[in-house]
């Protein structure tokens, strides 16, 4: 399915450095506002039954801890670079506490850098306490997601590592082989989705409120590493790990360029998520009509080589004319949240954009 309801909160709404930037003493970096103080670009969606993160960088553990979340169904790569792949090391705990290997989605060219920068994950046999990862391989057309029912379940074997076990009980290594990683994520269709044949799934869902506030959530406890007297270690029944279901649905990727290096946006339903661009190719705008949310990258005033402008970002908004519009990927030359607030709604005025555009900022969830 493409349609249905979905809510996106800003994990990390920053430039590759964060804000405030190590050193600086501009008036941003100093700001007491909450709202300026910006990790580095993530998002988390909830998306029809399926937890779904975008980018996983090096601020990765803080945003988890920060909104307390325990399980992924997925996490989606927009492109290799470090602020947006850093973190994902630290999947480790989720294998833990999930008893599931993380499942990547990403780009050939990705999946190539992501076994250059963590070789140890993709060395056979596989070291005790590494990450243990899936990847499926995408593109620019639609693929499905689906929340896992097969029988996955990591089991810690002390000293030895990761295995699954069988419906019989009995246990084998996870990955033998680079083979056992890699996948091809199935393509919702055969051809290219053209917005004619997707429009009645991709309609708007009902209105409701923006939530300007982070979640609540409770930080997990620490993992419990006693070995058990069988001699395999699981983890602790405190944590609580999601029930498996049929659920699946369509992810529409939107094809950007970050300079000269292809990049991917998503849309999640009436929600359309994109950072890191500094072109948009006309072949894209299809997949973003009649949109709620947009959201869109902007780093500066002036024009830059591998980012929107914010002239940029109000034209491409005016195109779109989705009903919000929110600006991620912010850096401290913008000044303080409440006056850039206050700067783009004149901006939007006196231009006359079809779109509310508005700062987002870390914890902010829209839906």
């Amino acid at each position: 399915m493409t349609g249905g309801r979905a809510r996106l909160t800003f994990l990390g709404t920053g430039t590759s450095q964060g804000v405030p930037i190590i050193g600086c003493k501009c008036e941003v970096c100093r700001s007491k506002d909450e709202r300026d103080k910006r990790f580095r670009a993530s998002a988390f969606v909830e998306y029809e039954g399926l937890s779904i993160l975008v980018d996983a960088g090096p601020d990765f553990r803080m945003q988890m801890l920060r909104l307390g979340i325990s399980h992924l169904d997925a996490i989606l790569l927009t492109h290799n670079h470090k602020d947006h792949t850093g973190g994902l090391d630290d999947v480790r705990s989720l294998n833990y506490v999930d008893r599931r290997a993380a499942e990547i989605y990403c780009e050939r060219n990705v999946l190539e850098d992501l076994i250059r920068e963590y070789p140890y994950v993709f060395k056979f046999p596989k070291y005790p306490g590494a990450p243990e990862w899936m990847l499926h391989v995408i593109d620019e057309r639609p693929f499905i997601l689906r929340k896992d029912t097969a029988d996955k379940e990591l089991v810690w074997v002390h000293d030895i590592g990761y295995h699954y076990r069988l419906p019989d009980g009995s246990l084998i290594p996870t990955a033998r082989s680079l083979d056992d990683m890699i996948d091809e994520a199935p393509k919702a269709v055969a051809a290219d989705v053209s917005l004619q044949s997707a429009k009645g799934a991709w309609a708007p869902c009902a209105s409701r409120p923006i939530r300007e506030n982070v979640r609540p959530g409770a930080l997990p406890p620490a993992a419990n590493d006693g070995e058990l007297s069988s001699g395999l270690s699981e983890p602790d029944d405190r944590f609580e790990t999601a029930e498996p279901s049929a659920t699946e649905v369509t992810i529409i990727p939107i094809r950007g360029l970050h300079d000269k290096l292809p990049v991917l946006g998503f849309r999640f339903g009436d929600i359309a998520y994109i950072t890191d661009m500094s072109t948009l190719p006309e072949s894209e705008f299809a997949k973003l009509e009649g949109l709620k949310h947009l959201t869109l990258n902007t780093v500066g005033y002036n024009r830059h080589h591998s980012h929107f402008s914010l002239q940029e970002t109000l034209d491409l908004a005016d195109r779109i004319r989705a009903e919000h519009t929110w600006l991620t990927h912010l850096s401290h030359s913008f000044p303080v949240h409440e006056v850039f607030d206050k700067e783009l709604e004149r901006m939007c005025s006196e231009q006359h954009i079809h779109s509310i555009v508005r700062p987002a900022y870390d914890g902010l969830v829209i839906e």
